[in-house]
């Protein structure tokens, strides 16, 4: 592997943020944070979802 390909292996996904500041900043902020805005997506796409869907899913985790 070369040095180029080994930096770009160490780059973080840009998943969400667009700039390299915004990765950084992510970071830095404290993982129940992290976990609380990942909650908040969550239920946000579940409001989102047709009620069609919210059965199905709802199924789905009703057996496990």
């Amino acid at each position: 592997m070369s040095s180029n390909e080994a930096e770009k292996d160490r780059e973080p996904p840009l998943l969400y943020y667009r700039t390299r500041a915004e990765i950084e900043e992510c970071a830095k902020k404290p993982v129940e944070q992290k976990l609380q805005w990942l909650q908040a997506q969550m239920e946000f796409f579940y409001g989102a979802m047709p009620e069609k869907a919210k059965r199905i899913r709802d199924r789905l985790f009703q057996r496990k």
